[in-house]
Order: structure tokens, then C-alpha cells, then sequence
């Protein structure tokens, strides 16, 4: 399944071109498909494929189409804090993109049937940790992968505000995916060869919708029961008690990558307007200071030349004091002007310092 786009030269390129055919219709879906590069979740041997609209298969590891993914990714509408389970989880390259938008205070669930791919999934999120530019630029919700078939789940025990299946599911198995749904979630599944979205909009009511034609391998079919009794797939716990050192770590990440973004976003707006990226001026309570200091001065020169008019100068020859009251008036007008223009420049330099400087 696949090919609705032409090929990418790399991951970027291949991200243009589903915008451009309107796979990809949201910032926050494309963010997402931008930090993770398709490339690393193929073997090295297939490397070159990566890019390409198709599918891509070997042994037990798969991928879809990243048509595919992208309508998938639009369908969950995904939120951050919210809760996701991915039946049949694979290579963990979709569960990786959607914990890029949950956050870290998310729920990021896989199911897969095969033991490889399970270790393989965590390969590879563990490069991306490592080794992604990307990985700083969001709040992450590393996601857990379980060994097992997603139709041994018990329904009752465990419900998520969003649910993807990555088989074909046949009608008979509809309302058992259902059930694993909250109120209000969305679970988006292949459905009788149709893509489709379908939203819980009450304890027994449903809202469906067909999206695009689909073509997906079937679901395994649970294996005959042990001594009559039902495998039930032990899910990850959906909360976990945080420790103090995790949630001061993701708080100082969260501070960091604000601060960041408030310094590029300064720098930008500074480009913009061709300056140098620095504010024109420090804090709303160092400009009062300011602004005080400015009235200071003013308050102090007219006292200054109240005085100066209350006190009696030297009388000229005619016993006349204009002459002298209007050189004092001269002078002190000057005057005034250098204490302004001193004023001035110490406000500029004062003004310098309290400029914010790059973290």
C-alpha cells in the first residue's frame, strides 16, 4: 500500500511531498514526522527505499506506507497528556512520533506479536534518544512495547483515550476494539479494507468514518487456549508513581526548552526588523526605575532654578539685576542641556546592561 506521492531525495523532502498532496494537514502532525528521520527504521541494506511511498517488509519487521502514517497520525488527533495503545506496534516508529506529542505526562503503549521486533523497536528508540537533534526540542513519552496478541487483551481492565490498529480487522473483532476505547476516544483502524476513524461518543454510541481504501494483512488469530484456560496480555502499568529525580528532570527540561524558545523567538523577531536580537529594554520593574530616576533629575533641576530665581543676584552698574538673572537663566539652561544629554547616556548605558544577555 503506498505510492501516492512521489519519492523523496530524504526525510524532509518526503514530508513536502505529503503536505503537498494534503496527507499531512497539521503543524503539530508535521513536527512530528520532521524530528524522526524514516531512514533509521530500516535495515541498512534498505536504506535507500526509506524515502519512497511504500510500504516496506522483512521477516517479521514492517512498515507502512508513510501515507499511511500521516492520515493515521491526523485521525488520532492527538493531544498531549492523553493515553495510546498501538496494536501491532512494529518497528515503534509510529509510537515514537505520537509520544513526541503526548508529553511526559502521557501514556505510550505497544502490542506486537513477534519477540524481534519488540527488540527491535527499542533499538531503535534508543538511537533516537541518543542521537536525534530532535529529541531535545520536545517533551517525550518513551513509549513501552509487550510481547503478544492484541486480541488477548482483556477490554474490561483497561481503557485509552486513543487506539490504533496497524492489521486488517474483520467486522466479527469490531466491537471488541471498541471496548478498549474511553469515552470520548478515537480508534483508528483498517476495517474491511477501509481505513476508518471511529469516535466513542457515549457508553454505547459510536460515530464512524470512512477515510481512505486500504489494503493490510489480517489479524493473527489467538492460538488454541492452554489447559482451557485464556492468555491474557499483561499490559504496562497505565500510571506510574513518579520519582523526585524524574520530575525534576523533565521540569528542567521543560524550563530549558522554554528559555530557548523565548531566546530564538527574540532573535527571529530581531531579524525581522533587521537589529541584533537584544530587547529595547530589561524588565517591567527595572524600566519604572527608570522612569523614576528621569523624574528625579527633572524635579531636582527645577528646584534648582526656583532657587536660583528666589535668591538675589549681583546688581549691575544701574543697580539692574536682568542682565545677570538672564546669564544665570543662559547658563542654566545650558547647564540643563548637559545634565540631559549626561541623563541620556546614562540611561543608554544603564539600558545596555539591562539588555538580556544569550542563556
Amino acid at each position: 500500500m503506498g505510492g501516492a506521492v512521489s519519492a523523496g531525495e530524504d526525510n524532509d523532502e518526503l514530508i513536502d511531498n505529503l503536505k503537498e498532496a494534503h496527507y499531512i494537514r497539521s503543524e503539530l502532525v508535521e513536527q512530528a514526522f520532521r524530528a524522526i528521520d524514516r531512514a533509521d527504521y530500516y535495515l541498512e541494506e534498505f536504506r535507500d527505499n526509506a524515502y519512497k511511498d511504500l510500504a516496506w517488509r522483512h521477516g517479521n519487521i514492517h512498515l507502512s506506507a508513510p501515507c499511511i502514517y500521516s492520515e493515521v497520525m491526523e485521525a488520532l488527533d492527538l493531544q498531549p497528556g492523553l493515553s495510546f495503545l498501538n496494536l501491532g506496534s512494529g518497528t515503534g516508529y509510529l509510537s515514537t512520533m505520537v509520544g513526541l506529542i503526548l508529553g511526559p505526562f502521557g501514556v505510550n503503549h505497544g502490542v506486537e506479536l513477534h519477540a524481534d521486533v519488540i527488540e527491535y523497536a527499542y533499538q531503535r528508540l534508543e538511537f533516537f534518544i541518543k542521537t536525534s537533534d530532535s529529541f531535545d526540542k520536545f517533551e517525550f513519552c518513551e513509549p513501552s512495547f509487550v510481547v503478544g496478541n492484541c486480541l488477548e487483551i482483556t477490554p474490561e481492565s483497561r481503557q485509552y483515550d486513543r487506539v490504533y490498529c496497524g492489521a486488517g480487522v474483520q467486522k466479527e473483532h469490531e466491537d471488541y476494539m471498541k471496548n478498549l476505547l474511553k469515552v470520548g476516544g478515537i480508534l483508528v483502524l483498517p476495517l474491511e479494507e477501509k481505513l476508518t476513524k471511529i469516535t466513542r461518543t457515549g457508553y454505547n454510541t459510536w460515530e464512524t468514518k470512512k477515510i481512505i481504501a486500504v489494503s493490510f494483512a489480517p489479524l493473527v488469530l489467538p492460538k488454541n487456549k492452554d489447559n482451557g484456560k485464556t492468555k491474557i496480555v499483561p499490559l504496562p502499568a497505565m500510571f506510574e508513581v513518579r520519582t523526585l529525580q524524574d520530575l525534576a528532570r523533565i521540569s528542567i527540561r521543560h524550563t530549558l526548552k522554554k528559555t530557548v524558545g523565548l531566546q530564538q523567538g527574540r532573535g527571529g523577531g530581531a531579524a525581522r526588523g533587521g537589529g541584533t536580537g537584544a530587547p529595547k529594554s530589561g524588565p517591567r520593574f527595572k524600566r519604572r526605575r527608570m522612569h523614576r530616576r528621569r523624574m528625579d533629575s527633572v524635579l531636582l533641576a527645577n528646584k534648582h532654578m526656583f532657587l536660583n530665581r528666589m535668591l538675589p543676584g549681583p546688581m549691575d552698574s544701574n543697580n539692574n539685576c536682568d542682565a545677570a538673572e538672564e546669564e544665570r537663566a543662559d547658563e542654566g539652561g545650558v547647564g540643563g542641556g548637559t545634565a540631559e544629554e549626561e541623563e541620556e547616556e546614562e540611561e543608554e548605558r544603564e539600558g545596555g546592561e539591562l539588555r538580556s544577555e544569550p542563556t
